[in-house]
C-alpha cells in the first residue's frame, strides 16, 4: 500500500524473525529458496503496486490482478507466465484502498470477479466495501463495467484488512483482518450485496497476524493465506464449513520473504500457488510459483 507502515521493513523484519513463531533454520530457508519458481518481473511501472492477484475459472490461463490505494479503478489481464493482455475498467467507484481480489461463485450460477475496498490502515472508515462484476466471456482489452457494490461494516467498528477470499461451495465471503494480535475472520453473504447495513460476522482467531492475502481453491479443499513472512495452509474435508477448517492448526508452506508480498492464490488446478510483491526499495515485483507437495 502506498501508506507506509510506521515501522520500517527492515526494522520490522528483524522483529518478526527474532521471534520464534517467525525464525527458520537453514534448510527451511534452502528449501523456499528451491521452491519459489520466478515466473516472470514486473516491470510496467502501472503495476508496482499489486496488492492482489486471483486466476480465472473462465479462462483457466487468465490471472486478475489490481493495484494499490490511489491506483486506476482497474482489473489488469495477465495471462499464466505474467504477460499483460490488457485491462477492464470499472465504472462509478474509485481506487481508495484495494486490498485484494477474487474469483467465485455468483448470481445466476455465473463466475464473478470479487474486488476487496477494505484497506484502512488507521481505522477511520466506518464501512468498506466490496465490487464485483461476471467474468468476461473472451479475454479482450478495454472492457468497461458497472460493479455490483458490497457495503459493509465490522461488529466492533473500524479495523484494517487486506485478505479475501470466496467459497466457491457455499458462495460466502470471508475477509481476515490485518492489524489484531491474532487476526479475526470475518463471513459476508454473497446474497447481502445490494443490502443496506450489512455487518459482516466475526468468526474465529487465527493464530498470527499481519494477514496480507488469502485464497481458497477452486475446488474449495484447500485454503491458504499469507502474511509478510509465512504461507499458512489448511485441508477441508468434504462437507466442512471453512470456518470448521480455519479452526484447526494450519501447516507452514515454503515462501521466500517479499519486499512487501501482498498477494497470493492458487493455481487452478489447486497444486500451486502464485505471491507477487508490491516494488519497494526499487526492487521490481516478481510473479513466484510455489508448487503444492504432500
Amino acid at each position: 500500500m502506498r501508506f507506509f507502515r510506521p515501522l520500517s521493513f527492515s526494522l520490522a523484519f528483524g522483529l518478526l524473525v527474532s521471534s520464534p513463531s517467525f525464525s527458520q533454520t537453514k534448510s527451511e530457508k534452502d528449501a523456499a529458496v528451491h521452491a519459489a519458481t520466478p515466473v516472470r518481473t514486473i516491470g510496467t511501472p502501472v503495476l508496482e503496486e499489486m496488492s492482489g492477484l486471483a486466476f480465472s475459472k473462465a479462462h483457466p490461463k487468465l490471472l486478475y490482478t489490481h493495484t494499490d490505494s490511489g491506483g486506476e479503478a482497474a482489473v489488469y489481464l495477465l495471462d499464466s507466465e505474467g504477460k499483460e493482455l490488457g485491462k477492464i475498467r470499472l465504472e462509478g467507484v474509485e481506487n481508495r484502498d484495494w486490498e485484494d481480489i477474487a474469483v467465485g461463485p455468483g448470481p445466476g450460477g455465473k463466475s464473478y470477479v470479487y474486488v476487496a475496498e477494505i484497506g484502512d490502515n488507521v481505522a477511520v472508515h466506518r464501512s468498506v466495501q466490496i465490487f464485483r462484476f461476471p467474468e468476461p466471456d473472451r479475454i479482450a482489452d478495454g472492457w468497461t463495467v458497472k460493479p455490483e457494490i458490497l457495503t459493509f461494516s465490522y461488529p466492533d467498528g473500524a479495523m484494517d484488512a487486506e485478505s479475501l477470499m470466496v467459497d466457491p461451495i457455499s458462495g460466502d465471503l470471508f475477509v481476515v483482518s490485518k492489524r489484531d494480535k491474532q487476526n479475526t475472520v470475518f463471513r459476508l453473504r454473497s446474497a447481502d450485496f445490494g443490502k443496506n447495513g450489512v455487518v459482516a460476522e466475526e468468526l474465529l482467531k487465527l493464530p498470527f497476524t499481519s494477514a496480507v492475502a488469502a485464497d481458497i481453491s477452486a475446488d474449495g479443499s484447500q485454503i491458504l493465506v499469507k502474511n509478510y513472512f509465512k504461507v499458512y495452509h489448511w485441508t477441508r474435508t468434504p462437507g466442512e464449513s471453512v470456518a470448521q477448517a480455519l479452526a484447526r492448526p494450519p501447516r507452514e508452506l515454503p515462501y521466500v520473504p517479499e519486499p512487501q508480498g501482498e498477494a497470493i492464490g492458487f493455481g487452478p488446478d489447486g497444486k500451486a500457488y502464485y505471491t507477487v510483491s508490491e516494488k519497494r526499495f526499487d526492487i521490481l515485483p516478481v510473479l513466484y510459483r510455489y508448487l503444492l507437495t504432500d
